[in-house]
């Protein structure tokens, strides 16, 4: 795919070479980056400070199909679904460290495409890259994120903290990203069936967006804090709405009611999803990559967050003896069950 001539070889340049070419214009945001880039370990300061971390792996062909996601846009992606983890957490992300399993297969031309989407990301975010490794990889490409962030003790938000009561909330929409990727897929099939035929994602803009460059949403823990809120739980959307609430749930050992009229779902995506012949509830709840944060909040938050424009209060969390249930628009209930993403089914 990339073997062009007038391109360079990873091979010519060498490991050393590839990531002081790739490293030398990083930008650092914090204070609590000592030492970065350049030495055996990256060295960190957080005094006063919990330090949060959290790894994530992309591997081309599960996570990523290079037929239709651009490198600049991959790099991109593989910093933020890091991130989301860390504004989960009611924390701010702070340093990350990238690792490439690369096939020789990859020119440096492309390989600096994918690095150009990783700063684009870290400047955006501001946020520090301290470090990483590079190997060769026998199939495909190979992209491992760690990431770190900082909160005081007492803002640290966990999924399993929630009680019966509390209001189930959402940021954003939800299903677009699923509905996005349907449509790139349905056009890769096209195109492998005529290469002749250019792929028509005409209108489709935001969906396509939702799914190759999402957006971590650090502002909604920001929001949260102004309006005076503490989320008594919180986890971010990348399997589904459902099997996100499921974990809220059994993690807190509770039940909740989750209203169908209430899910935030975008007009394109309601309307591609009817294209296809789907269900928009059940992309909303099974799809993933919406990177939204699903979070609780004592009904005692009502008043403050009720009028705020990007969050949708979705329902409450019950006694565990009451169970999981979706209330549909017709309002009968039925068991909520976690259809989305699972690394060990697909």
């Amino acid at each position: 795919m990339f073997e062009n001539s007038g391109f360079s070889t990873l091979k010519d340049l060498g490991e050393f070479g590839l990531i002081n070419h790739l490293t030398e214009h990083i930008k650092l945001y914090h204070n609590s980056t000592v030492k970065g880039v350049g030495d055996d370990a990256a060295v960190l300061d957080f005094p006063n400070k919990k330090v949060l971390v959290s790894t994530d792996m992309l591997i081309e062909g599960v996570h990523f199909d290079l037929m239709y996601m651009p490198l600049k846009h991959l790099g991109y992606k593989s910093i933020i679904v890091n991130l989301s983890d860390i504004c989960a957490m009611n924390a701010k992300p702070t340093q990350v460290t990238i690792s490439l399993g690369i096939s020789s297969r990859f020119t440096l031309e492309a390989i600096e495409e994918l690095y150009s989407g990783i700063l684009l990301a870290c400047n955006k975010y501001k946020v520090d890259l301290v470090g990483g490794d590079t190997c060769s990889s026998q199939k495909g490409l190979i992209i491992s994120v760690t990431v770190l962030g900082e909160a005081n003790q007492e803002d640290i938000v966990y999924r399993n903290t929630a009680k019966a009561g509390d209001l189930l909330c959402v940021s954003g929409d939800l299903g677009g990203a699923y509905m996005g990727l349907q449509m790139l897929e349905r056009e890769k099939a096209v195109f492998l069936e005529n290469s002749n035929i250019q792929p028509d994602l005409e209108g489709k803009d935001y969906i396509v967006e939702r799914q190759l460059k999402p957006e971590a949403r650090v502002d909604v823990p920001e929001t949260l804090k102004a309006l005076g809120i503490k989320p008594t739980a919180m986890i971010d959307i990348s399997d589904g709405l459902a099997s996100e609430t499921l974990h809220i749930a059994n993690s807190s050992k509770l039940g909740c009611k989750l209203y169908e009229e209430k899910i935030p779902i975008d007009p394109m995506t309601y309307d591609t999803a009817r294209d296809f012949g789907l269900d928009p509830t059940v992309c909303a709840l099974s799809g993933g990559e919406d990177y939204e944060l699903l979070f609780t909040v004592s009904q005692s938050d009502y008043d403050k967050i009720k009028f705020q424009p990007d969050i949708s209060i979705i329902g409450h969390m019950t006694d565990e003896s009451e169970g999981c249930y979706l209330i549909s628009k017709s309002g009968n209930a039925h068991t909520l069950t976690a259809q989305g993403w699972d690394a060990f089914k697909k």
